[in-house]
């Protein structure tokens, strides 16, 4: 029923039009950097070769990147909810003819080490045991400086160009006006990101498979 107390027939275009007083649009301008140089895309970093490595003479690809780590959202960063141990590692033997690392050659020497496994979406307070992907990191602290190991219990991931993990993240997130869903994705900004995006359709897969949930304990 609209403002006036009159029906209003309801149909698949509804919510488009309750929507419309909202919407702003931009179409007659160009896309820009932050310093207004227009750009034709912001969805492909420069890269050496057809699969080479990101340029760091992108400048795009580093003022995106930059935007994006100064955010200092609070408690709304990635994995920002999980547990973590101390620890020290010991390597079994050298592995010089591998790497110049001195935390790598010595068996008997001792580095410090702090390890971390957590969710992905979830900020403080949410659950363990939502469909998430799980991350872990490992931060040695070696006399030549902190070296951290990344990486998540998925071996795929929903981009293959990392200038477009700023948009990932923020489409993942919950929605910035309720905070909802927590912990979860299942709201229009991710999924419009993953149907404007088919190369994450493999990620997907893997989501909604029992990986992206806890085991039951036997």
């Amino acid at each position: 029923m609209s403002k006036d107390g009159k029906n209003q027939e309801l149909n698949e275009n509804s919510k488009n039009q309750q929507l419309d007083q909202f919407k702003s649009g931009h179409d007659g301008k160009a896309m820009t950097t932050n310093q207004g140089l227009r750009v034709s895309e912001d969805e492909h970093s420069l890269k050496a070769g057809d699969r080479g490595p990101t340029l760091m003479e992108d400048f795009h690809f580093r003022e995106k990147m930059t935007h994006f780590d100064h955010e200092r959202i609070p408690e709304r960063v990635v994995h920002a909810r999980g547990f973590a141990a101390h620890g020290y590692f010991q390597v079994y033997e050298p592995m010089a003819e591998y790497t110049k690392a001195g935390f790598l050659q010595d068996p008997g020497k001792k580095t410090p080490v702090f390890v971390r496994f957590s969710t992905v979406a979830g900020s403080r307070g949410s659950g363990d045991t939502v469909r998430d992907v799980r991350g872990f990191s490992t931060k040695f602290y070696t006399e030549e400086g902190n070296y951290d190991l990344v990486g998540n219990n998925i071996p795929v991931f929903f981009i293959q160009d990392a200038i477009k993990f700023p948009d990932l993240i923020h489409a993942v997130k919950p929605e910035p006006h309720n905070e909802i869903p927590q912990a979860q994705s299942a709201h229009d900004t991710f999924w419009d990101f993953i149907a404007n995006n088919t190369e994450s359709a493999h990620m997907i897969m893997w989501h909604i498979s029992d990986r992206a949930i806890l085991a039951a304990s036997e």
